[in-house]
């Protein structure tokens, strides 16, 4: 029977469909480790719960330093892609802060961040949902900024006790950004005509098909100039070191600055803003000596302190992960790569689910809001 020609035909069909569902969500591979009973209770027939994961050599027992990753783009929606989780960042973050919290063995937090920031709204919510972890547990929380920890990422980080980063950190990135296109032009070219029925005038401000009125322009740069100040505010709230420098008389060289263009008499806030919350990037080095992390280091200083923090010695490091993520070494990540599809713009009349969004983020590539998926 397994000869026959239509029999073949039809297993090698169910084999395809088989693993073209596998392209969306992973195969579930079974891992070793201190794995809890929560995670043989299934919330759908395809997810489970985090759970608990010792990484391989650590000890079995004793205090816990959870080591939570913060990684990619950080909308709030689900990451889909071909080699993607397709977790929603901000779920994930408060699943993971929630585990960390009812354990009484966890006694601190590794907030391990390698993110160039996202949405606006979806980095505010990841923030508040560490400031509320720290307050209701009171467990040290310390940021580990890995190879970029911008935008919004650095917004959620000043949210811990401590930041520290590697010297080679990109970091900083305090700005907003608004990734809007024109295109009239391009549409009158292929013939496109554009038919509105609106009712308000101002209910399709900045739609590719028309270019912006001056009008519009600055509705939309007043809501990102609300956006960037509360952000400004939280960093300086949050580095006392960085707000006295606002503060004072004192000149501090800035990368990429000429000493021309230091200028004592006007070393106050609005100058800290302009200099350093402006959007620029900055190493981890100029991120120390600027008041913007506390401490250069590695994944494994984070982690001593983290513990000394919390008054403990000789913790175990763990990591939250499903049952179908591994977790070998403190580097190892959640699968979200999003991958919605092939173009990097968004065209008239398609995708209209994929609308524009402000964002907290260091963004030379334009094509993140297209690859966040749906």
């Amino acid at each position: 029977m397994l000869h026959s020609p239509a029999l073949r035909s039809t297993l090698a069909l169910i084999v395809l469909a088989a693993a073209g569902c596998s392209m969306r969500q992973p195969i579930k591979v079974c891992m070793q480790g201190d794995i809890d009973a929560a995670a043989s209770m299934k919330l759908d027939n395809n997810v489970s719960q985090v759970s608990a994961r010792t990484l391989p050599g650590e000890p079995c027992s004793g205090p816990r330093i959870a080591l939570i990753d913060i990684d990619g783009l950080l909308v709030n929606r689900n990451l889909t892609g071909m080699s993607s989780m397709g977790e929603n960042p901000v779920a994930l973050l408060r699943e993971k802060l929630q585990r960390a919290e009812r354990d009484p063995c966890v006694a601190a937090v590794v907030l391990r961040v390698n993110s160039p920031g996202g949405g606006v709204t979806a980095c505010d919510i990841m923030r508040w949902e560490l400031t509320q972890f720290r307050q209701r547990s009171g467990k040290p929380v310390v940021a580990c900024l890995m190879d970029v920890g911008a935008g919004g990422a650095y917004y959620i980080a000043t949210a811990a006790d401590v930041i520290t980063a590697h010297p080679t950190t990109i970091t900083g990135g305090v700005g907003v950004i608004l990734n809007l296109y024109d295109l009239q032009d391009f549409m009158q070219q292929q013939n496109v005509v554009e038919n509105v029925i609106r009712s308000g005038e101002k209910i399709d401000m900045g739609t590719p098909t028309r270019t912006m009125d001056a009008d519009e322009a600055a509705i939309l740069e007043g809501i990102a100039a609300e956006f960037h100040k509360r952000f400004k505010d939280a960093v300086l709230a949050a580095r006392p070191a960085l707000a006295t420098r606002a503060g004072s008389a004192e000149v501090v060289p800035l990368p990429g600055a000429s000493p021309s263009d230091a200028d004592p008499e006007d070393a106050d806030s609005e100058l800290a803003d302009s200099d350093l919350l402006d959007g620029r990037v900055l190493t981890g080095s100029d991120a120390l000596r600027l008041g913007m992390v506390d401490e250069l280091g590695y994944l494994e200083d984070a982690v001593r302190l983290a513990e000394g923090a919390a008054g403990v010695i000789g913790a175990k490091t763990i990591v939250y992960r499903r049952d179908n993520d591994r977790a070998l070494t403190p580097y190892d990540i959640t699968p979200n790569v999003p991958g919605g599809g092939l173009m990097p713009f968004s065209l008239p009349g398609v995708d209209r689910a994929l609308l524009p969004t402000f964002l907290y983020l260091w963004q030379p590539e334009p094509a993140y809001e297209k690859t966040s998926g749906p």
